[in-house]
């Protein structure tokens, strides 16, 4: 950018690039929305008015906004690249993510914050990131990278490093682990953000999570929580994700008063969400539809992720603030009909404008270093009663139950009749053959069995099913794929979608990823689920860092008490 051109530029003694005349220009400082024309020069608003330009666009008064702005998203459970993430996203009005690459960063350490940084210039939208500051996020799982303050020293001073991402280890926190408040220090001294994680944190233990430096959560599932937390000081992450829904329980705590401290992310969200809903523009839409101002719901996509993260060129349109702009007919009911990156028309009416393709770096090997052989699913009967995990529809946490188990010839099995499954998770990183086995009741299988690489936080390949033979042909298609989601009956393959980027992700189009997943969804129904997205569901059974009861490599974990325990109760 050449300054002295975008201050002649703004003054009117240069002939601007771009101007949008005619525009009702919503403006998130103050609230207002006013007619006039928009100035654009090598890509940032110079001014507003009168202005001779290279080009001139009628918007015909229409509305224009700043680009939204994804407060905290992991690009990796679109199961697609960075080049086809931005291509779907920037049509629905997304001009800016924050992203954390917490999810490669378990499968590749460095080597996949690397990757992602690599990937994401040059693309058309702004991408930042957050330092994964949890990997592993537990010592109760095993992942393909350790990450200590000292791996990410060098990337902190990134310029488009943001913050330290979510911290999930809160007992880490709160307990004064000398690594953990390494990790806090280092973003502290760079002056950067603590972005926080901690689902129904309260009381004293809420107090000291905050004073180490945490400044936001995204996490909150009741407004009763919400209203703890802004009341604290934090900054709070609505998410609307695929599998974790939280927009309409925290929207009554949205109000003129708490809003500036409020914005939208997805946190996880998968592709059929985005090609159906769209991304950040769907929950502008749906807040507006409750009821909440829309002005207030473009600045909580806007000005407020920008002003809390101190990316001070985005989120408004301003003199000096790059021309990320979004253009639309209905405040009611806002869909993109054009998408500005930098003064470049990048989008219009939903169609990518082809000239923004970008090749994708160099795959990495993907982490499937498993022998099949050694992996037994028996579970030998120690008692006759068993910890259940409960799922929870829309949520990512679950519940937990003692249940009777199926035994039979000493063995625990799958009862399809009560819906009580097999679970397992199989260590793919480094080949020790660890396998965590349990139960789990939701997901309403009545033949067959589903797997995947996909599986949150350490991306260990998670399957369940209704027998042993099946478990263990879906595993064998998933590292002859080197990576990806399976749905497998009578030891046929029935859907399979590849992810050969660290088991994670993609290089085809959404709409190709989306159409496999649909596929394999129709599988999983054929085979009796009632879930939406049985596999979304499935990726988060092995977080152990989410309440209440999950199952990692090691075995069950009971999030509350922090610690593995016993699948059998005496």
């Amino acid at each position: 950018m050449n300054l002295k051109n975008i201050i002649r530029s703004a003054r009117g003694q240069k002939q601007v690039d771009l101007l949008l005349a005619n525009a009702r220009i919503i403006n998130v400082f103050s609230g207002e929305i006013v007619s006039g024309n928009i100035a654009v020069a090598q890509g940032y608003i110079v001014g507003f008015g009168s202005y001779t330009a290279k080009k001139t666009v009628d918007i015909g008064g229409r509305f224009v906004a700043p680009g939204f702005i994804d407060a905290h998203v992991h690009i990796e459970s679109s199961m697609t690249c960075i080049t086809e993430f931005a291509r779907a996203v920037v049509a629905c009005g997304t001009t800016t993510v924050v992203a954390d690459p917490h999810e490669i960063a378990n499968v590749l350490g460095v080597e996949g914050i690397d990757y992602m940084l690599r990937s994401s210039e040059g693309q058309p939208m702004n991408i930042y990131f957050t330092l994964p500051s949890c990997v592993p996020a537990t010592n109760m799982e095993t992942s393909g990278a350790i990450l200590t303050a000292k791996d990410l020293l060098p990337f902190m001073g990134h310029e488009r490093i943001l913050a330290l991402a979510e911290m999930m280890n809160y007992p880490g926190v709160i307990n004064q682990d000398s690594e953990v408040l390494g990790k806090i220090d280092m973003a502290k001294r760079e002056r950067k953000p603590v972005d926080g994680h901690a689902p129904g944190l309260s009381g004293h233990d809420l107090y000291a999570y905050l004073a180490a430096g945490i400044s936001s959560d995204h996490e909150c599932t009741t407004d009763r929580e919400a209203k703890e937390k802004l009341n604290l000081g934090m900054h709070i992450m609505i998410r609307e994700g695929t599998a974790a829904k939280n927009l309409e329980a925290l929207i009554p705590v949205v109000n003129e008063r708490t809003a500036r401290r409020m914005m939208w992310c997805t946190d996880d969200r998968h592709p059929q969400d985005i090609l159906k809903e769209g991304h950040i523009d769907s929950m502008v839409r749906k807040a507006i539809f409750t009821g909440l101002d829309p002005v207030i719901a473009i600045q909580m996509a806007t000005i407020n992720p920008a002003e809390y993260f101190r990316i001070d060129n985005v989120g408004a349109i301003a003199p000096g603030r790059r021309a990320d702009l979004v253009v639309f007919s209905d405040l009611e009911s806002p869909y993109m009909e054009a998408v500005y990156c930098g003064g470049v028309l990048v989008a219009e009416n939903g169609n990518i404008s082809p000239e923004i393709a970008k090749p994708d770096p160099v795959l990495f090997p993907p982490s499937m270093n498993i022998g099949i052989e050694q992996i037994d699913f028996s579970i030998p009967a120690e008692t006759g009663r068993i910890k259940v995990i409960d799922i929870v529809p829309d949520q990512i946490i679950t519940g937990q139950s003692i249940m009777e188990a199926m035994i039979s010839e000493d063995k625990a099995l799958s009862d399809t009749f009560r819906d009580i499954l097999k679970i397992a998770v199989i260590e793919r990183h480094t080949g020790s053959g660890n396998t965590g086995k349990g139960f789990v009741r939701g997901f309403g299988l009545k033949r067959g069995a589903i797997a995947s690489s996909v599986a949150h936080d350490s991306h260990n390949i998670i399957v369940v099913g209704t027998n042993d033979d099946d478990m263990k042909a879906a595993l064998q298609a998933i590292v002859k794929m080197r990576g990806g989601l399976v749905a497998v009956c009578d030891n046929k393959v029935c859907a399979g979608l590849a992810l050969p980027i660290a088991g994670l992700m993609s290089r085809e189009p959404v709409k190709a990823v989306r159409d496999k997943i649909d596929s394999l969804i129709n599988a999983a129904r054929e085979f009796g689920t009632t879930l939406d997205d049985p596999f979304m569901t499935l990726s988060f059974l092995a977080l152990p860092v989410i309440p209440e009861l999950k199952i990692t490599d090691k075995g069950l974990v009971d999030v509350a008490r922090f610690k593995t325990v016993p699948l059998f109760v005496d």
